[in-house]
């Protein structure tokens, strides 16, 4: 199973937005009055409507070679079996439940050096996109293949330092090696703000269950008893069957000092069990808001700075948008410049609060049919009123997802500069020595069939336009769309 989510932005945190566009101030200084002066100005200039992007690809400011990303799920050793998972004749019979094997009894699973190195090998074999190079062919990876294993290996770390440079040949920069200490801390991030990671997992019967991955060694779970392993019923009294690992997380955050609890189920087999554990990580909204009046006051629009996209993105979206539209709020500002992305999820979850039933989110190409899917909104919109969507260089990753999503179902306008242009997705995959290696395996394209990668995403307007314009603008565009 491989559950798949993009790196953040490469992008460096501390540099600053470039100053092409004085016309519009940056988030920080974007108050009431700004905003009232800027509705009230005509354009000044305009870009192209349709979504204009290109396939050059464009050297990220710095790499991210060295980074751990906290946003990937992880895969077991064998990507086909679900190593959580238990059917029910794995249990033994209700006298014999008590039965373990002593640990002193479980041996390692012995690898060669060789073997480690080749089963490197066979991944990006199965499920390697290149999306930069376009050298890479499964010839000439079989090639390197007889080559590198053409004599043995002496050491363990040797194998590591051949899996590296094997992969640096690919010439993709998000393609890497993990050493067994950044694969164990990497498992064990936390988005639940209890010190677990959660993942979904196949029961074999074409349901979903929810397992803990990795749990943070004294965290708050760890000490109220969850284990690695565990399944999640319930929260809070809620049962949690058929919701991401996404959702669950969220269900879970909550303000610090607080206590969640939890229904397990330990182990394969049981026992049930309800854990109350005290939250010591306060979550932090990226979300903040506030109802302006412009054209003397004939127009509410309600402004939305959204920073990051965390496990609290879409709930606080949702807050914030119906107190303003409670406010009367009849046109809406979405402001993601110099947002990075974050959980990919909370950008596709975000996106379908705008869209209508059916629309498309987004598509993900790859080798591999497991990378390939479009993903659907299924329900109805939260608002219909008209939206901008404002975007910068530094607007990348999940916030390019939201900003596509938007624009190619016509329900909102670009305005800025063209966004970063992030747009491949990694899956990490566990070695059998407990190292790891991250894979490129596919790329997102939007719902009007472009590529995101490289060449970022063209906005409709470097300037803010009338709200006569946008309208006049959506019009047009769902005339477009549905001839």
């Amino acid at each position: 199973m491989r559950l798949l989510l993009p790196f953040p932005s490469p992008l460096s945190a501390t540099s600053p937005p470039p100053q092409s566009f004085p016309e519009y101030p940056p988030p920080s200084q974007f108050n009431c009055s700004t905003l009232t002066k800027i509705f009230k100005k005509s354009v000044i200039g305009t870009l192209t409507g349709a979504l204009s992007l290109t396939l050059v690809f464009s050297s990220p400011i710095a790499s991210i070679a060295a980074d751990i990303d906290p946003y990937l799920s992880l895969n077991p050793p064998d990507s086909s079996l679900n190593y959580f998972d238990s059917s029910p004749e794995d249990c033994p019979e209700e006298e014999e439940a008590d039965s373990e094997i002593p640990e002193d009894e479980i041996k390692p699973q012995l690898v060669s050096n060789e073997g480690i190195v080749e089963e490197a090998w066979e991944i990006v074999n199965d499920a390697f996109l290149d999306t930069r190079s376009l050298k890479w062919t499964p010839e000439t990876w079989q090639k390197q293949k007889e080559e590198i294993l053409a004599s043995p290996f002496k050491s363990r770390s040797k194998a590591h330092e051949v899996i590296k440079k094997m992969l640096a040949s690919l010439g993709d920069q998000y393609t890497r090696f993990l050493s067994p200490d950044e694969f164990s801390r990497m498992s064990k991030y936390d988005i639940s703000g209890i010190g677990i990671n959660l993942r979904e997992v196949s029961d074999g019967g074409g349901n979903v269950k929810l397992k803990v991955l990795g749990i943070v060694l004294d965290g708050p779970a760890d000490i109220a008893g969850v284990k690695q392993g565990d399944e999640i019923l319930a929260v809070n009294g809620m049962d949690v069957s058929g919701k991401s690992s996404f959702e669950v997380s969220s269900l879970l955050q909550g303000p610090s000092k607080t206590y969640v609890e939890l229904k397990v189920k330990h182990g394969k087999c049981g026992p049930l069990k309800s854990i109350k554990v005290q939250r010591q990580v306060n979550a932090q909204t990226p979300v903040s808001y506030r109802l302006e009046k412009v054209d003397n006051g004939k127009i509410s629009v309600g402004y939305i700075r959204l920073k990051e996209f965390n496990a609290l993105a879409r709930k606080d979206l949702v807050t914030a948008m119906k107190r303003l539209q409670d406010k009367g709020a009849s046109y809406f500002v979405m402001d993601l410049r110099d947002n990075l992305g974050g959980l990919v999820q909370a950008g596709i979850e975000t996106a379908k609060l705008f869209l209508d039933e059916g629309d498309t989110v987004i598509y993900t190409a790859g080798r591999d049919t497991m990378a390939q899917k479009t993903v659907i909104a299924d329900k109805k919109p939260l608002i219909t009123a008209p939206l901008i969507v404002m975007v910068n260089n530094r607007t990348a990753s999940a916030s390019e997802i939201v900003a596509s999503a938007l624009h190619d179902n016509c329900k909102a306008v670009l305005v800025g500069e063209r966004t970063y242009g992030k747009g491949l997705i990694q899956s990490v995959f566990e070695l059998r020595d407990g190292s790891g290696v991250v894979v490129t395996i596919g790329k997102y394209v939007t719902p009007n069939h472009m590529d995101i990668n490289g060449g970022g995403i063209e906005p409709d307007f470097r300037n803010l336009p009338a709200w006569d314009e946008v309208k006049e603008r959506l019009s047009k565009c769902n005339i477009l769309q549905q001839s």
